[in-house]
C-alpha cells in the first residue's frame, strides 16, 4: 500500500523518536511504501528536494517561515503552503496511485491538498489526525475575533477539510465531544479518538549524578520539569507567576527547557529575579533531553487558561516514558489533567490562581511520586502505544 503523509513538522529522517516519525516506521515496517511531504522553511535556505531516507520518501518543499516566526509571515506563509505543496507533489509524485492519505494539524489550510490528491486517487481513504483546532485557538488567545477577515477565512478552510476527510482522529474523548459539538455537519461516526501515541525507546542507562553535575541541578531535592514550546497557549504570564511564588522554596527544584515565541519573557524575569531553584535552558537535542528528563521526578504541564478547545500536549508522552508523575495546569476544557487524576498518576488545577497551583504541588510533593510514576507508565502501555494507532487507521483502509 502507498501512504502518503503531509504534515509542517519538520522531519528530516524517521529514526528521530517522535509521534509522527514513529508513525510512520510503523507503517514502514509494515510493508507499506511511505511518502511524507513537509515544508523547509526559508531560514534553512534548502531548496525544494526530494530524498530517500531509511525506506521511505521525503519530499521537502520550501516554503515561508511558519513556525517561531512573526504572525504575519505564519499567516503568510500557512495559505501559501497550500499550493506549494500541490505543485511539489505534481512534479515529484505525479505518477504514484495513494491508497491512504494521512495528514495533521496545524494547518488546517490542507483541504485543497487532500482534495487534489482524492481527485487523483478516487478510493484512496483521508484520515485527518487533529493535533490543532483552529482558528478557534487563536480567538482564545485573542489573536484576531470571529468578526475578522482572518477568522472566517480559516473557518472556511477548516469546515472544508473536516467535510473532505473520510476519518478525524482526535487526541481524546474531549477532543472528539469538541468537534461534534462545534461542528453538527460532521457524521460521528468518522470522528473517532486517535491519541498521540509513540514506540517506547530503548533503555538509555546514565549516570544521573553526572548528569546533574553537567547541567547544574540539584541532587536532592525533586526536581520539576517542563520540556516543550514556551509560547502564548503555555500562558508565560502565569508560569511567572508560579516561579515567583515558589522562588524561596528548598524543597523543589524547576527546570524548564524550550524556546519559543514566550522565550524571552521567562528569561528576561530570570535575569531579574535571579532565583536559586530555577534553571531556564533552550531547546537541546533529543537526546540529550532524554538524558536530562531521567534525571527528574515530576513532569510539568502548562496551558494558557483562557482556551476553549481541549488541548493535549504531546509531550505528556515523555513524562509517562520516563516514568514521571505530571502536575497540570491548564483551561478547564482540557482533559489532560482529569485524566491523569481519574488513572492516579498525577494532579491538575486551573491555570488562574496560583495558590491553587501551590495546593497541588504541596500534594504532590508529598506523594509517593515513584509508584504515581509507574502507574503512569502503565497507562501510557496501555493506551498510546504506536501500534495501536496503526491497527485502528489501518482498519479504515481494510
Amino acid at each position: 500500500m502507498n501512504v502518503i503523509f503531509l504534515t509542517t513538522s519538520r522531519i528530516n529522517n524517521i529514526n528521530t523518536p517522535g509521534i509522527y516519525t514513529d508513525l510512520m516506521r510503523k507503517f514502514r515496517n509494515e510493508g507499506h511504501q511511505v511518502y511524507i511531504v513537509v515544508p523547509v522553511e526559508r531560514k534553512f535556505g534548502q531548496k525544494t528536494q526530494l530524498k530517500e531516507c531509511d525506506g521511505v520518501t521525503i519530499l521537502d518543499v520550501r516554503t515561508l517561515n511558519i513556525q517561531k516566526t512573526n504572525i504575519i509571515e505564519k499567516g503568510i506563509g500557512t495559505v501559501l503552503l497550500e499550493r506549494q505543496f500541490i505543485n511539489a507533489i505534481k512534479k515529484y509524485f505525479g505518477n504514484i496511485h495513494f491508497d491512504l492519505i494521512l495528514y495533521s494539524t496545524p494547518p488546517i489550510t490542507f483541504n485543497g491538498v487532500v482534495s487534489f490528491l482524492k481527485k487523483k486517487n478516487p478510493k484512496a481513504v483521508s484520515y485527518l489526525l487533529l493535533k490543532d483546532i483552529f482558528p478557534q485557538n487563536a480567538v482564545d488567545l485573542e489573536m484576531f475575533s470571529y468578526k475578522s477577515l482572518f477568522y472566517r477565512y480559516f473557518r472556511s478552510k477548516e469546515i472544508q477539510l473536516y467535510k473532505i476527510s473520510d476519518f478525524i482522529g482526535c487526541m481524546s474523548p474531549a477532543n472528539v465531544e469538541f468537534v461534534l459539538k462545534h461542528n453538527g455537519f460532521v457524521n460521528p461516526s468518522k470522528v473517532e479518538v486517535a491519541p498521540n501515541c509513540i514506540e517506547l525507546s530503548l533503555f538509555q542507562q546514565i549516570d544521573e549524578s553526572e548528569v546533574k553535575r553537567k547541567y547544574g541541578l540539584p541532587e536532592n531535592i525533586p526536581i520539576l520539569v517542563y520540556g516543550g514550546n514556551l509560547g502564548k497557549p503555555q500562558g508565560i504570564d502565569f508560569i511567572i507567576k508560579v516561579l515567583q511564588s515558589n522562588k524561596d522554596r528548598k524543597d523543589c527544584f524547576f527546570l524548564i527547557v524550550g524556546s519559543g515565541t514566550e522565550f524571552h519573557k521567562l528569561n528576561n524575569w530570570i535575569s531579574h529575579n535571579n532565583p536559586a531553584n530555577v534553571k531556564l535552558m533552550s531547546q537541546i537535542p533529543k537526546h540529550e533531553f532524554n538524558a536530562l528528563i531521567k534525571c527528574c521526578d515530576v513532569g510539568l504541564i502548562f496551558l494558557d487558561h483562557r482556551f476553549t478547545i481541549p488541548n493535549y500536549p504531546s509531550r505528556l508522552l515523555s513524562y509517562l516514558e520516563n516514568r514521571l508523575p505530571i502536575l497540570a495546569a491548564t483551561d478547564i476544557n482540557s482533559d489532560i489533567g482529569k485524566i491523569a487524576e481519574a488513572n492516579s498518576y498525577g494532579l491538575w488545577c486551573e491555570s488562574r490562581d496560583v495558590e491553587d497551583f501551590n495546593t497541588i504541588l504541596d500534594k504532590l510533593l508529598h506523594s509517593d511520586l515513584k509508584t504515581m510514576g509507574e502507574r503512569g507508565y502503565k497507562f501510557l502501555q496501555d493506551n498510546y502505544m504506536v501500534a495501536d494507532l496503526y491497527r485502528l487507521i489501518i482498519s479504515h483502509v481494510n
